[in-house]
């Protein structure tokens, strides 16, 4: 069920009857293929997205991106997510290991890389975590030692990589001093001697698109690769982070709508005691209450980009949107698999696949107890 939405311009409303072809057209069609066992890769998938200019919405038209508001790149995310969870969760990604070159790089840096990854020709990844720095990024071990030729040595562990050993490039953080101002931000090259990649995480869900670890064993980055100064790094991916918070929100309301949409339509079909299961007020009431949380973490999403669009501090809503929109769609998903019954538990309807999709983005980006963290110390300030 196609959403009704409220956008802000005729090119907006034009750019999701776009979005909705693309993804009927190449999403829809492809998911239970990629996503049955280990999944296979969506060759070529993203060339196309980026092709299509999907995959630089929110960024300057002059680096080739769509200058679209936040708000309207977030709902195209959520379209996205509808048809393919994985592909909506690389996408968002894709623009947060953009968003350094774009926001913190030198004029030079961003012709020389910013077209090219907004064309889809260069697909990123992000390179925060480590095995023991998750959600505590100012314990970052991996190290970046600049030699006399004024490049940068890489050596360390990095982990939790969407896209690890496929993304053309990296948005790599790693120390260069102490203390939570020895960060630096790289863009590091997707292929670089000493820079190997471990077996794919065998993952609960979203199975098409590779989650890896990485070694650095002594890999050069060029020293024009580093991206605003040193000690710089961890403003940078802090700023990132509340971006690709609000598109992991995006991603997660996009996976509980199809969730609703899914258990409407079962129980518009199927009967019990003599009439649609829909008309059974215990069941009308659950499907009340997944179409209320849908449409509540929609708009904590939506307040939240609109702050951004507007230039004012959005920090605590990008993390309200988070947490509120991951919560709903694990409840969503769960509750869409009871809606099925026995049916729900098998593979033979997608509902099973959407709550194993739904319980990750309740951690990545931030857990949403670190989410509530961020919210309380916004109150102790």
């Amino acid at each position: 069920m196609a959403v009704d939405r409220l956008l802000p311009t005729d090119e907006a409303r034009a750019l999701i009857e776009l979005t909705r072809e693309v993804a009927d057209k190449e999403l829809a069609t492809r998911v239970d293929d990629h996503e049955r066992g280990d999944g296979m890769y969506p060759e070529g998938l993203f060339r196309t997205l980026g092709e299509t200019g999907l995959l630089g919405l929110p960024y300057p038209e002059e680096y080739g991106g769509g200058a679209q508001p936040y708000e309207v790149y977030l709902q195209v995310l959520e379209e996205l997510a509808a048809r393919w969870a994985t592909v909506a969760v690389t996408t968002s990604v894709h623009g947060l290991a953009c968003f350094p070159v774009a926001t913190f790089g030198t004029e030079t840096q961003k012709q020389e890389w910013l077209p090219r990854m907004l064309a889809g020709e260069l697909v990123g990844g992000y390179s925060l975590s480590e095995p023991q720095a998750g959600s505590d990024a100012a314990a970052l071990r991996c190290r970046a030692e600049q030699g006399e030729d004024g490049d940068y040595r890489i050596t360390g562990e990095k982990a939790w990589i969407t896209h690890g050993g496929r993304a053309d490039f990296y948005a790599l953080f790693a120390r260069t001093g102490e203390g939570s101002r020895g960060v630096t931000c790289f863009l590091a090259p997707g292929q670089t001697e000493g820079l190997t990649f471990g077996r794919p995480e065998e993952k609960m869900g979203l199975h098409a698109v590779p989650t890896t670890s990485a070694t650095w064993d002594g890999g050069v980055v060029e020293a024009d690769r580093r991206i605003g100064d040193e000690g710089q790094g961890l403003q940078i991916a802090f700023a990132a982070l509340d971006s690709g918070r609000l598109g992991i929100a995006a991603c997660a309301v996009g996976l509980a709508q199809a969730a609703l949409d899914a258990a409407v339509e079962y129980a518009n079909e199927r009967q019990t005691f003599g009439k649609r299961i829909v008309d059974h007020q215990g069941l009308g009431f659950v499907l009340a209450d997944m179409a209320a949380a849908v449409d509540s973490a929609r708009a904590t999403y939506l307040d939240a980009a609109r702050r951004k669009d507007a230039g004012v501090p959005y920090s605590r809503q990008a993390s309200v949107a988070k947490l509120v929109a991951t919560d709903a769609a694990m409840k969503v998903t769960t509750d869409a698999v009871q809606v099925f019954g026995g049916a729900g538990y098998t593979r033979d309807f997608p509902v099973e696949r959407y709550m194993r999709e739904a319980k990750i983005m309740q951690i990545f980006e931030g857990t949403n107890q670190i989410q509530r963290l961020v919210i309380s110390r916004h109150f102790a300030r």
